[in-house]
């Protein structure tokens, strides 16, 4: 009885755990190709990709363009940091 209990842990597990990787990785990847775009002309590109994640993650979503049109996504415009400026790229 032990057995199949333990077995059935690890495969309720496994499926889970699969389930959430799957939707991590496409939120990533769609937060990737978004912000390269985004962080194009960036002068420090490693910065803005790097906040330009955290806001996409957080909002599913990205302006268009590599500068402006904040407006599409209120979520991204609305971010501020703790100095109260725009934390989003």
């Amino acid at each position: 009885m032990k057995l199949v209990f333990a077995i059935f842990l690890l495969v309720c597990f496994a499926l889970i755990s699969s389930s959430f990787f799957q939707t991590t990785e496409a939120g990533s990847s769609f937060c990737d190709s978004k912000c390269g775009e985004r962080c194009a002309k960036a002068g420090v590109q490693e910065r803005c990709l790097k906040y330009c994640g955290i806001c996409c993650e957080k909002c599913q979503c990205v302006p268009s363009g590599t500068y402006g049109n904040k407006h599409e996504c209120a979520c991204y415009r609305d971010l501020k940091n703790s100095k109260g400026k725009s934390k989003c790229p």
